[in-house]
């Protein structure tokens, strides 16, 4: 990224940053009980949820989504404000919808069979296999889920390699155990949260 995208990237995402018009993705960061977790919403969802560098993120963001990108609140706070409820186990299911658009059509398939798994859950990369018809496609779906754009939200975290092994997560295994547990104690709750 040339010295000019990062003076861009930094005068669009600062928070007295005012344009004319909204920006068609809305870029910013959310800095949780994981650590910073860089988000992009678009028209159609969300784009990106990740523990990533921003500078990685904004520049795959606009080469493969679109360049109008800013700071706008009114598409990032609903997003923030669901991932805080979230990480205090009041909120089990996202209402704002994903774009996968960043994921292979593969990838894809995989992370729409994981927003099926039920919060508090857990399954196998054989299990998801199985589930998308590919049984022996263990690798894949692995790698489906550590390029997942969209985590948290979208919850590769609910897969475990076998029964007592955690497996990967990009936001590293602290992290992947830290979700499990915020769900284990949400579930354990009841129903009646947010």
């Amino acid at each position: 990224m040339s010295s000019g995208d990062i003076d861009a990237l930094l005068r669009v995402t600062s928070p007295d940053y005012v344009g004319t018009s909204h920006p068609d993705i809305a870029f910013g960061t959310l800095d949780g009980p994981l650590g910073r977790l860089t988000l992009a919403v678009t028209a159609r969802g969300v784009v990106a949820c990740s523990y990533e560098d921003e500078n990685v993120i904004f520049e795959r963001v606009s080469r493969e989504v679109g360049t109008f990108i800013g700071a706008d609140a009114r598409r990032l706070d609903p997003v923030r404000r669901e991932l805080d409820a979230y990480f205090s186990a009041r909120l089990r299911a996202f209402t704002t919808p994903v774009d996968l658009r960043l994921a292979t059509q593969f990838s894809r398939t995989v992370l729409q069979m994981m927003l099926a798994v039920p919060y508090g859950t857990v399954t196998t990369y054989r299990e998801i296999a199985e589930r998308i018809g590919r049984p022996r496609a263990l690798r894949a779906v692995g790698n489906a889920l550590g390029s997942n754009p969209v985590c948290v939200i979208v919850p590769c975290h609910r897969v475990v390699e076998s029964e007592g092994v955690l497996g990967g997560y990009a936001g590293g295994p602290a992290a992947k155990e830290r979700l499990l547990h915020i769900e284990s104690t949400g579930a354990s709750r009841g129903p009646g949260l947010l």
